[in-house]
């Protein structure tokens, strides 16, 4: 009897133990979610990603940083080259040997172009649907959509989130950005670019205040002036605009109500390289219906 109440002690303080090491928190995980928290926030108000979600995966990904991917290469989340990359690239092992990744100059890079990869993938539309604070359904809905192919993907973003508190980024930063905006403007992406579609009554005060970007890069990036009011209905970049138009817009051929600068917001072109891409001046003749135009 006492053997076996022995046994069951034993047992009984094994488990206590594995729990308790389930349980602790990694100092490197920790460390991570300090240094990158603030992006991760400033990813969610911008694209409507939960933070929480953007970190768990950073984490899990890279290791906390820690993987040779994301120590060479920048690279946070794991994200193959795929046909639309042009950027800088790194070779390494995954589910097949030497496979291509993408590479960056900074994190920050990588954890843009993770929103960005997320917001403009068919597979992963569907999450959008979901509210902002449901990490839950936000990361099972990537397993769904096959982000991974690790059969437990889902569950081990839940378990690091609830460990980590990371839930905190999205119901303190984003309920209360939720409670003060209730209807935010939409995202779009276009020319690898994000930009929103301006209301009537829109100000660059109330445009900054929503979507955490100054009003002078707001108006630095449209290329607008001061005194500027939104009639409803312009094309509002939330990044500084190209030097020329992406490889599928070569050349356009101009419509009625065209001006120079409406098809560099379009095209997400500065106005200054359109007038140089097609050797013009900005106080040269408006261009007229039918004339062709370079956007590269």
């Amino acid at each position: 009897m006492k053997s076996l109440k022995y046994i069951l002690v034993c047992c009984l303080a094994g488990m206590a133990l594995s729990l308790g090491a389930a349980q602790r928190k990694n100092k490197a995980y920790e460390d991570y979610i300090r240094q990158y928290h603030k992006i991760a926030v400033e990813e969610m108000k911008r694209y409507h990603i939960p933070a929480s979600i953007t970190l768990a995966q950073g984490l899990l990904e890279s290791g906390a940083g820690r993987s040779e991917l994301a120590r060479k290469s920048n690279n946070h989340f794991g994200i193959k080259c795929g046909r639309s990359w042009d950027g800088r690239t790194v070779r390494a092992d995954d589910d097949a040997p030497n496979e291509c990744f993408r590479a960056y100059r900074h994190a920050k890079d990588s954890y843009r172009d993770h929103s960005k990869f997320l917001r403009t993938g068919a597979r992963y539309a569907f999450l959008f649907r979901l509210k902002i604070t449901d990490y839950k359904g936000w990361a099972r809905c990537l397993k769904k959509a096959g982000y991974a192919t690790d059969p437990r993907y889902a569950d081990r973003l839940i378990n690091i989130i609830e460990l980590y508190d990371l839930d905190r980024y999205d119901t303190k930063k984003g309920l209360e950005w939720i409670e003060e905006f209730p209807n935010p403007h939409q995202p779009y992406l276009a020319n690898d670019m994000v930009y929103i579609i301006a209301r009537r009554g829109d100000t660059f005060e109330k445009l900054s205040d929503e979507l955490g970007i100054s009003k002078k890069k707001l108006r630095t990036y449209n290329e607008l002036p001061k005194d500027y009011q939104f009639m409803g209905g312009e094309i509002v970049y939330l990044e500084k605009k190209h030097r020329r138009a992406t490889k599928e817009y070569i050349v356009y051929v101009v419509r009625q109500g065209d001006s120079m600068y409406s098809i560099s917001q379009k095209f997400g072109i500065r106005l200054k390289n359109l007038y140089k891409l097609n050797k013009m001046e900005p106080d040269s003749p408006a261009p007229k219906v039918g004339d062709i135009l370079r956007l590269r």
